[in-house]
C-alpha cells in the first residue's frame, strides 16, 4: 500500500526525478569523451589562427632580416575550408612585393613572379620557404632588424583580404639569383643558392 500520508509520495518523487537527471547528464558527459572535448579546441585554435577574414591560417611567419635591397617572408599557409583558395597580392609598407616561386633556368636556380598567384588547396597546406614560393620583398625603404616585427596584408582571388605580422630573422641560405621575367639575376644576388632552409633561432 502507497503512503497515504501529505509527505510520503512528494518527498520521494523529487529524489528519484534527481537522481535520473544526475544519471543522463553523467551519460551526456561520458558520450562527448576525448572526440568531443578535442574538437572544440581545435575549432578554437582553427578560428584563432585564420585571422581577421578567416581566410586562411599561417603557421611560423618570419621574415629574412636585411639591412637594403631585397628580402623574403615565409609560413606556411593553412587552408581548413572545402575549397581552394588563390593568393594574389602581398603588400608591406617598407616595400613594394611580390609572389615569387623558384624555377631552373639554363642550370641554375633562380626567382621569378609567380604567374596566376599561390593556390592553397582545400584542407591543405602550402610551404612559403627559401628556395620554394616566397613572399618577396623588392626594394627596402628602410632596414628590416633582427626582431622587428613586420605586417603583412594579402590579398585573394575573390577579393578577401587579411593581415599577419611576422619577425624578422637573421638567415644566411637560399640566396638565390633573381629573374625578373627573363632569368637575368640582380647585382649582388648569389647565383648558387646553399641547402639551408631555416634562419637562425
Amino acid at each position: 500500500m502507497r503512503p497515504t500520508g501529505p509527505l510520503g509520495p512528494y518527498r520521494r518523487s523529487p529524489v528519484v526525478l534527481t537522481t535520473a537527471v544526475t544519471v543522463l547528464l553523467a551519460v551526456g558527459i561520458a558520450g562527448c569523451g576525448p572526440a568531443g572535448t578535442s574538437s572544440s579546441p581545435q575549432s578554437s585554435a582553427s578560428a584563432s589562427a585564420s585571422t581577421a577574414a578567416g581566410v586562411v591560417g599561417i603557421r611560423d611567419p618570419w621574415v629574412k632580416a636585411a639591412d637594403k635591397g631585397m628580402t623574403a617572408a615565409f609560413g606556411t599557409l593553412v587552408n581548413d575550408g572545402d575549397t581552394d583558395v588563390t593568393l594574389t597580392a602581398v603588400a608591406t609598407s617598407v616595400s613594394a612585393m611580390e609572389l615569387h616561386e623558384m624555377t631552373m633556368k639554363d642550370g641554375k636556380m633562380v626567382m621569378r613572379q609567380k604567374q596566376g598567384g599561390i593556390v592553397i588547396k582545400a584542407k591543405s597546406t602550402h610551404p612559403l620557404e627559401p628556395g620554394g614560393d616566397h613572399l618577396m620583398l623588392m626594394d627596402l625603404s628602410q632596414p628590416v632588424k633582427a626582431g622587428e616585427e613586420l605586417t603583412f596584408t594579402l590579398t585573394f582571388a575573390d577579393g578577401r583580404t587579411q593581415q599577419f605580422t611576422a619577425v624578422a630573422k637573421p638567415f644566411t641560405g637560399a640566396q638565390e639569383s633573381y629573374a625578373p621575367g627573363h632569368g637575368e639575376p640582380m647585382p649582388g644576388m648569389s647565383a648558387t643558392p646553399t641547402t639551408s632552409t631555416s634562419p637562425a633561432s
